[in-house]
Order: C-alpha cells, then sequence, then structure tokens
C-alpha cells in the first residue's frame, strides 16, 4: 500500500493551519494597529466622548426678580415651570415609528400631530423643544404618561413663566422683554439686567442607563433682583378703571392719568387708555379706536401735545417771579388781538373790553389776558421760563420711550410767536413734564424728577435731588390762584368738591390738522391739587380727541380728575381742607 496518501493529507493539514495562523496574525496586527492609531492620535477626542456620553451640563434658569407697588403687591413675578424637550434621533428613524409617537404626544403637549412631527423632522441636534413652558404637575403628568407609552428621547428642563397677576393694570408702565432679552418695553426691559439675574450651572453623572448618579453645581445661579414701585395698586386700579369711564363715554383716541405726590415727585399711579392683556400680548389688541396709537405706548412719556391753558399756569409763574405783574395787577383785556400775520385772537366766549385781574385772567382762562402777560414778559424772558420749568427735555423718569416734546428755541421765534405761546399753542409737551411742572407750583417751587422706583435689590433708591425754580412766595401765589379756578364762575368750578381745598387749571387745545388749527378736534385735559394750601397729591388728566357729548377740558378731564381726587383723598387719610375752603361750584363754563 502506497504511503503517498496519508502524507498528503498531512501536508494539507499543515498548510491550512499555518493559513488560519497567517489570518490570525494579520487580524493581530491590524488590531495593534488600530490600537496605536487610536492611543496616539485620536485619543482626546475619544477622552471627551467617553466623558461627555455619561455626563451632561444642564443650565438652571435664574429666577427673574418681582416687581411689587409700594406696598409689595405683587406686579409681575415668575412662576416655576419645564420645558419638553425631544430628541428627533431617539425617537426612531422610520417615518411610521415617528409618526405613532407623534400622535401619542400630541395631546400630552398640547399640540396638534403635525405640529408634534414638525419638531421630529429638524435638523438632529439632539435637543428640541417641544413646548418652551408648562407648569410643574403637567411636565410630571407628561414625563408619567411618555414612561407609560415607553416613548424614547422625550425629557424635561427647568423654565419659568412671567405672569402679570393684574392682568391689564399698569401693562403700559410694566412693559414686557423678548425671550432673547434683546427687545421689550417698560420697566421689563429698562430694568432687565437687574431683573434677569444669572443662570446656572450642573454637571450630571449617568451610569450606562442614564440614570444620574452624581450632581455637581458648576456654577451657581443668582436670581434677579426684585424692584418696588413707588405707585399704588389700589389707586392704580381706581385711576384705570375712571378713565376707562372716560374711553366709553367720550370715545377719544386716547387717555392718560397721572397722580403723584408733589412733595417727594413720587408716582402713586399712571395709566394709559386703551390699555391691554400683559399675560396675553400676542392676542390683545394692541390699537387704538382708529388703528393709529398702539396700546402698548405709555402715554404718559410717549405723547407729545399742545398743552393748551393749563400752560397759562407757566406763563404766568414766570411773570410774577420777574416782578412785571401781581396776583392783583389790572389788565385791559381787548374782545380780540391781531397778531402779525392777520390772525384773530379770541377768547371761549365774545365779550367786550374788560379789566381782569392777573388772578382773574387765569380763573376764566382768558387767551387774550395770557398773551398780554407774555408780552410784558417778553420773548427773551418767556423762553427762558418755558426752560426753567423743564420743557423741550425729558423729565429723566424712569420710564421707557420718555419724549422731549418739542420747543422752540427763542432764536426761532417769529414776530408771532408770542400771540400764542402764553396760552399753549406752538409748543409740544408731554403728560409727564406738565406733571412735573405743576408739582414745582405745589412743593414751593421745586422742580425734582419724577421717581417710580422705590427701591432695587432691596436697596431704597435715593429721593432726586430737586432745584428751586421760582420762590415759595410765587408758588403760593400761584396756588392761590388756581384756586379761583374751582370756584364759581371758574373754568373748573364743576370739578370742585364741597369741603376740599382744590387748585386745577383746565385746557381744551386745538389739534393741528393740515397746517391749521382744528375747530373740532382737540386735547382736553386737566391738572390740578389738593389741598391747595399744601399740597398732597396732584393728578393730570389729558384725553386725546374726545370725540361726543363734549371736547372741553373742564367737562371732559374735569370729572375725572373729581372722581380721582375723591377715591385717593380718604384712601390715604388725607385732610382735603386744613383751611377755610370754598363751595363747589354749580356751574361749569365751557372754555378754551
Amino acid at each position: 500500500m502506497s504511503s503517498y496518501a496519508p502524507r498528503r493529507t498531512v501536508d494539507l493539514i499543515d498548510r491550512r493551519v499555518g493559513l488560519v495562523f497567517g489570518v490570525l496574525l494579520l487580524l493581530l496586527g491590524l488590531a495593534a494597529g488600530r490600537a496605536v492609531y487610536l492611543g496616539t492620535f485620536r485619543s482626546q477626542a475619544l477622552q471627551h466622548a467617553g466623558a461627555t456620553e455619561h455626563v451632561d451640563s444642564v443650565t438652571i434658569p435664574a429666577v427673574r426678580g418681582e416687581i411689587t407697588d409700594r406696598n409689595g403687591v405683587p406686579l409681575a413675578l415668575s412662576e416655576a415651570g419645564d420645558q419638553i424637550i425631544v430628541d428627533p434621533y431617539l425617537i426612531g428613524k422610520s417615518k411610521e415609528s415617528a409618526g405613532k409617537v407623534a400622535a401619542q404626544l400630541a395631546p400630552l403637549v398640547g399640540l396638534t400631530k403635525t405640529g408634534v412631527q414638525a419638531a421630529f423632522d429638524k435638523p438632529h441636534t439632539g435637543y428640541v423643544v417641544l413646548s418652551s413652558y408648562v407648569p410643574a404637575a403637567t411636565a410630571a403628568r407628561i414625563m408619567s404618561d411618555v414612561t407609560n407609552y415607553g416613548i424614547d428621547g422625550i425629557s424635561e428642563a427647568q423654565a419659568e413663566k412671567r405672569v402679570y397677576p393684574r392682568d391689564d393694570e399698569a401693562a403700559q408702565i410694566l412693559g414686557w422683554i423678548g425671550s432673547s432679552g434683546g427687545n421689550g418695553d417698560g420697566l421689563e426691559y429698562t430694568f432687565n439686567k437687574q431683573l434677569q439675574g444669572t443662570s446656572g450651572r450642573e454637571r450630571i453623572v449617568n451610569d450606562a442607563l442614564g440614570k444620574p448618579i452624581q450632581v455637581t453645581t458648576e456654577k451657581q445661579m443668582t436670581p434677579g433682583q426684585n424692584l418696588k414701585l413707588t405707585i399704588s395698586a389700589p389707586l392704580q386700579a381706581e385711576v384705570e378703571q375712571i378713565l376707562a369711564g372716560v374711553g366709553k363715554k367720550y370715545a377719544p383716541k386716547g387717555a392718560t392719568a397721572i397722580v403723584t405726590d408733589p412733595q417727594t415727585d413720587q408716582i402713586l399711579a399712571v395709566a394709559s387708555w386703551p390699555s391691554f392683556n400683559a399675560n396675553d400680548v400676542t392676542s390683545s389688541d394692541l390699537q387704538s379706536i382708529d388703528g393709529d396709537l398702539p396700546a402698548v405706548e405709555d402715554q404718559a412719556v410717549d405723547f407729545s401735545y399742545e398743552p393748551g391753558s393749563t400752560f397759562k399756569a407757566i406763563t404766568v409763574s414766570g411773570a410774577l417771579q420777574d416782578g412785571v405783574v401781581t396776583p392783583n395787577t389790572e389788565i385791559t383785556v381787548p374782545p380780540y388781538l391781531i397778531d402779525p400775520a392777520g390772525q384773530k385772537i379770541n377768547d371761549a366766549e365774545n365779550h367786550g373790553y374788560e379789566d381782569l385781574s392777573v388772578a382773574g385772567i387765569l380763573k376764566v382762562s382768558s387767551n387774550i389776558g395770557a398773551d398780554l402777560i407774555g408780552q410784558r414778559l417778553g420773548a427773551d424772558r418767556f423762553g427762558y421760563w418755558v426752560s426753567r420749568f423743564g420743557f423741550g427735555r425729558p423729565t429723566g423718569v424712569a420710564l421707557a420711550g420718555e419724549q422731549q416734546g418739542e420747543v422752540l428755541p427763542v432764536s426761532q421765534y417769529t414776530s408771532g410767536s408770542m400771540y400764542n405761546l402764553p396760552f399753549g399753542q406752538g409748543e409740544g409737551v408731554t403728560p409727564m413734564q406738565m406733571v412735573q411742572a405743576y408739582d414745582a407750583i405745589a412743593d414751593g417751587g421745586i422742580l425734582r424728577t419724577p421717581q417710580i422706583v422705590d427701591s432695587l435689590g432691596g436697596k431704597t433708591v435715593p429721593e432726586p435731588k430737586g432745584k428751586r425754580i421760582i420762590s415759595a412766595k410765587v408758588a403760593s401765589e400761584m396756588r392761590g390762584m388756581l384756586r379761583g379756578v374751582m370756584t364759581d364762575g371758574g373754568t373748573a368750578s364743576g370739578a370742585a368738591i364741597a369741603g376740599y381745598d382744590l387748585a386745577g387749571k383746565t385746557g381744551t387745545a386745538q389739534i393741528v390738522v393740515n397746517g391749521k388749527y382744528s375747530n373740532k378736534l382737540f386735547v382736553a385735559s386737566f391738572i390740578g391739587m389738593v389741598p391747595a394750601s399744601d399740597p398732597k397729591l396732584v393728578v393730570a388728566v389729558i384725553v386725546d380727541e374726545p370725540t361726543q357729548n363734549s371736547v372741553y377740558g373742564g367737562s371732559v378731564a374735569g370729572p375725572a380728575f373729581q372722581s380721582i381726587v375723591g377715591w385717593a383723598v380718604p384712601y390715604f387719610g388725607i385732610n382735603p381742607c386744613p383751611v377755610t375752603c370754598p363751595k363747589a361750584g354749580a356751574t361749569e363754563p365751557d372754555s378754551l
């Protein structure tokens, strides 16, 4: 028998063993090469990937500071909740599984299936916000249902929602802030840096199953500072209700009211009509009845208008301080004046030649008399007093969007300027500027910046420094003459309250339309104080373009002033008449 077959078999086996051994050596070589490559060239990247696969860095959003009234009543606060976040990659790659999950998840987050599906279709960043805010209890229910459904790729993160407990009250002054903080309005925007605080960060180490096993604070969260205002929430609510009544009765384009403590220049209330719901800005009707004036604007500082007869107090104050008149100086007032351009200057009521004291000119609100007083002052001194009382520049109040008004420098006066400027035509002012000026008269001649912030972060804001612009004597004389406006025969006798020592001034200013003063469109206003002998409150009401029932300051703005004072005086415990008070007038003549 031949030995060839067994030997051939042995050789074949040897070759196969060698081949297997060679393949193993090749694979081992490749593995070693790969290990060297990974260990040498890819070590840092792999170390980073190994760390981050089991470590999460989570942002802890800062709690935004509260905004409160002077007594701590919340006006704006933050409500804790959660974001619902989706990782589209973990949901499932097939459209069929993603569609199934979308259908299950949609009712839990308050979206349509299509809306959820759109989030799934976004680039796979691992982080798509499905719902920016849901209350904490709702988030807990969602995550429970997600677990029960066996849905992967859904998580939650801390979030907060800005809440305004009083809805539309003080909406314009509180304002709003955009999600990025880059846009907004009102106090929320002005003090965003202080209110927003600083977000923190936590490092979370997870096990292989994704469960946290270690939580470390990398950066401490710092809550925002609280902002305490000078306004009184109950008074603010009352003022807004009264303005809403003005809006309903007179159908104006807009209206604003300001209440201050003239001895400190603290703002106790500042309201604008129409308003909006601060909790639902996007769905609010942000236009006034004619679609021109956005309701979000704070008319107290945004609205520039010609003041009309309320400005006569500035003209007379300057003339008294310069000594060109006294309250008892008699001036012969003709039936009319003709300016250099041939325009006729009239009073609201026709009259012949009459002798009126300066006090009488204010009482009946004579345009002609104001012009004659202004002409005694002269253009230079009149312009000086306009500037001295703060007109032509912002008051500096901490409210967004404040306008400076429109005041001509004396160098740009024409030959006819002193025929209309002294009675409040031809200059643009804001309601806040007028209140600042009347506060100075009420507080013995001291002009201050109006204050709306009482404290920030628990630290009291210093009372604004004032400067004397007229003497205490002149301020007292002015209050006495403005008191006469509230008595029988005065333009605001209908706004008087029996037993109250009131002083004030009406204004009914014509509005310029196509370069001419309209005989149909007016700004009706009233600014007054109580008690006149030692004012504790100054109240201004300005109504832009009343269109029904009346257009005059005395009959449109006067009753609103009366209602505000009638509510505020007993609320703050003010003695409305520390001296002998005039009786309330029975009639009220309409006047410009």
